[in-house]
């Protein structure tokens, strides 16, 4: 009598990983227009289940077409949404691969940011704020970011406080765009990001903030923003936003986001 409710192994594995699927799916349009669409065509999804199970044939059959065909529709409207999340499953997959082979070959996987690094980017960051110069800085992780260095100009040069300064100075022929650096090194300038589309992110922000969040959404890079109008200081990771009130805050984010990737 209560065959239906039997449940398998293999049925609870389906139910998390589809759980896990609609969770990566929001995580990544959250704050965006196509939330809404999400979540109509789940309903939608869960409607034609219910008319399904009823046995109501004509409606059934009409909904099971309108999904069929929407998913065409669908790949056009999440374009974006789902470029981004095959590059985030590409990064995660590519990136948990390499750092088994790096552990078993030398038994560790840890990259840190040298303490001279960390002085000449935060005193620049500095100085820009008291100036008020506009910067817009992206620190390379695990995901070598070679689709935006190649947007820009090659600098490949040792990371340097004045140079940094020149760089984003309103009169140099760099300022317009992004720096990108790793650990150790400047790897170029005057780079274009993707900007978000975040709808959450406060109107006082403007576009290198945008573009910082962009970046951060589609990779494991992490930003520093400077506000050209207030010198104010933002620390962007993960797509998030944080206001940095101190040098000091700046160099423990930074330090902390090394230590977590």
């Amino acid at each position: 009598m209560l065959d239906f409710i039997n449940i398998h192994l293999i049925d609870i594995i389906d139910i998390l990983l589809v759980g896990l699927l609609i969770y990566q799916i929001y995580k990544l349009i959250r704050g965006t227009a196509a939330m809404s669409i999400f979540i109509g065509i789940i309903i939608l999804y869960f409607i034609w289940l219910v008319v399904k199970t009823l046995h109501m044939e004509l409606l059934s059959a009409i909904m099971g077409q309108v999904l069929g065909v929407g998913v065409l529709a669908l790949i056009i409207i999440f374009q974006q949404e789902i470029r981004r999340f095959l590059i985030h499953l590409g990064n995660n997959s590519f990136h948990r691969n390499s750092n088994f082979l790096t552990r078993t070959l030398f038994g560790t996987n840890s990259k840190n940011i040298p303490l001279e690094t960390l002085d000449e980017l935060t005193q620049a960051v500095r100085k820009m704020s008291e100036t008020q110069t506009g910067a817009l800085i992206v620190m390379t992780h695990r995901s070598p970011l070679e689709s935006v260095t190649e947007t820009g100009d090659r600098i490949d040069a040792v990371i340097n406080r004045r140079l940094i300064e020149n760089l984003f100075f309103k009169n140099s022929p760099l300022h317009d765009g992004a720096v990108v650096m790793d650990t150790t090194r400047i790897i170029a300038a005057r780079c274009t990001l993707p900007i978000s589309d975040n709808q959450n992110i406060p109107p006082q922000y403007g576009m290198r903030h945008r573009a910082a969040v962009g970046i951060t959404e589609q990779t494991d890079a992490t930003a520093i923003v400077v506000s050209e109008e207030t010198g104010g200081i933002a620390f962007v990771k993960d797509g998030e936003i944080k206001t940095i009130n101190s040098i000091t805050e700046l160099r423990l984010a930074i330090e902390n986001s090394y230590s977590a990737s």
